[in-house]
């Protein structure tokens, strides 16, 4: 009986201290810089040829790095998305960057006009946008154009929250964006 008895005490003194824990709402962690973009791929399945990649450039914001790709006409679809390794287009060899994850963006325009004209050459394929100092960014490189498409390895700290998206303009040009953000 006196088993018993301590046995229900103790039920009964373990609900009164568990009960005010358990009764407070959970509190979800807070999102950084309310981010909310995830990690998983992002694509615009479109296809085309009538766009040339000028430029790539990249800049650091409080709470993101950012690359963007300069193309000349209208970014007819693209594909960014985290991959072990990051191969060339057309030889299929692997390009290698610096960095704890590769974000392999495939953005289907090429490197040449429709004369055949070469629109985007960088003074070096490996480093092809200085991010050196960047927070997220380790490396950026050019993995090929071949076919319409041209891919880029950007090489990231970590496998971080991402999100793309085509700005218009100026003139007849768009803009590849693809933001990465400096933690999750």
């Amino acid at each position: 009986m006196k088993r018993t008895i301590a046995w229900v005490l103790g039920l009964l003194l373990s609900a009164v201290l568990i009960a005010p824990a358990s009764a407070a709402p959970a509190q979800a962690a807070a999102p950084y810089c309310g981010i909310y973009w995830g990690s998983l791929a992002k694509t615009d399945p479109g296809y085309g040829y009538q766009a040339s990649l000028l430029a790539a450039r990249a800049g650091q914001h409080a709470c993101y790095d950012r690359l963007v790709l300069d193309v000349r006409g209208e970014i007819d679809g693209y594909d960014v998305r985290y991959v072990p390794m990051v191969y060339a287009d057309g030889s299929g060899f692997a390009v290698p960057v610096a960095g704890g994850a590769d974000l392999q963006i495939v953005v289907r325009v090429p490197i040449v006009d429709d004369a055949g004209h070469v629109t985007f050459r960088p003074p070096s394929t490996s480093r092809i946008v200085n991010v050196s100092g960047f927070r997220t960014f380790d490396q950026v490189a050019l993995a090929g154009s071949f076919e319409g498409q041209t891919t880029i390895a950007l090489g990231v700290r970590a496998r971080l929250p991402f999100r793309v998206f085509v700005l218009d303009g100026p003139g007849d040009q768009t803009r590849l964006v693809i933001d990465v953000a400096h933690r999750w």
